[in-house]
């Protein structure tokens, strides 16, 4: 098996591509639609998603330049899904700087993500590859649980009985579907055994659940200027997050009362209310409790790789990726 790309190799060739690609569209007619998405594909980010892609074709010996249009359409998917998210979210900033509707508006917003979406299935065709069908069905699907996440998401915000088991299966479908669907649409580039793209998609499964668990923590518990984005959106939301839920789950009458005072009240200062709900937080050992549970989803993805049999050399790049994300502070 030919040598393997480094985790910056393969950073540059994606962003290389996108910086291109973001350039061409943004003097494509009609301007206001298309500045937007070149603001937004300019913004930065980790490029998690697309480089994962790229990790996995590499990982089984596929031709990662034959992976790199569906790496691109991964890529403008997530990113329209932001444009979206930041409108439903009331979101302003968005990895340090103005989000497309605040910096336009909302209108041009949702319809230059409207655009995105129909240009990541325009990237994802220019792949030339016999297994595309098979990649484009798994990238439907993936697209529509991110959409089906989105919506249990927002219906959590106004039911009262959300269980952890339901706030889980939300972001496995929100988050963790489209890491595993890159990392499996990678695997598929490179012709993997269907064993092993199975293992690979639940490692991103896991790794996506772990990911977004300690998502939450940072959302509360990050320092603001590395996290890119205000702190403690999640409790002026009120969202159904691991933190909110557990605490509610093991605070004592009193705790549960204080959740609930600022839960239900419509007129607050925002700054009074993260540090009301942060303060109960720290009382109850939320921040370790929640840090273990992402850290047991963690192993449980690792033990996946683990079981693929390729060297443990090629499997390195994947496994410091995963611990680089473990360990973020944004």
């Amino acid at each position: 098996m030919k040598a393997m790309y480094s985790i910056p190799e393969l950073q540059e060739m994606l962003v290389e591509q996108l910086n291109k690609e973001a350039g061409l569209i943004g003097k494509t007619q009609p301007i206001n639609l298309y500045q937007p998405i070149e603001y937004t594909l300019h913004m930065g980010g980790k490029r998690l998603r697309p480089v994962m892609l790229l990790m996995a074709c590499d990982l089984f010996g596929g031709d990662v330049n034959v992976a790199l249009q569906a790496a691109l359409a991964v890529e403008v998917f997530h990113n329209f899904t932001l444009l979206h998210d930041d409108i439903m979210d009331k979101a302003e900033i968005r990895r340090n700087q103005p989000a497309v509707h605040k910096k336009y508006n909302e209108n041009v917003a949702i319809l230059s993500g409207d655009a995105m979406s129909i240009m990541a299935y325009q990237y994802l065709l220019k792949t030339e590859h016999s297994a595309i069908q098979q990649v484009a069905q798994l990238f439907s699907r993936t697209a529509m649980e991110v959409c089906e996440g989105q919506q249990y998401d927002m219906d959590f915000e106004n039911q009262a009985n959300v269980s952890i088991e339901d706030y889980l299966e939300m972001i496995r479908l929100k988050t963790a579907a489209l890491i595993a669907g890159a990392l499996k649409m990678g695997a598929l580039l490179a012709d993997a055994p269907e064993a092993d793209a199975e293992r690979i998609y639940r490692f991103g499964i896991k790794l996506g659940l772990a990911f977004q668990l300690q998502d939450d923590l940072l959302d509360v518990f990050a320092d603001q200027a590395k996290f890119g984005k205000k702190i403690g959106g999640d409790i002026l939301s009120n969202k159904k997050t691991f933190l909110l839920l557990k605490a509610l789950e093991i605070a004592s009458p009193e705790q549960r009362a204080e959740l609930e005072h600022w839960i239900n009240k419509t007129d607050f200062d925002p700054q009074e209310k993260v540090a009301a709900v942060k303060k109960v937080y720290i009382k109850l050992n939320l921040q370790e409790i929640s840090s273990q549970k992402s850290d047991e989803y963690y192993q449980a993805a690792l033990h996946e790789l683990q079981a693929i049999e390729l060297e443990n050399n090629r499997k390195a790049p994947l496994l410091l990726l995963a611990k680089t994300i473990m360990e973020r502070e944004h």
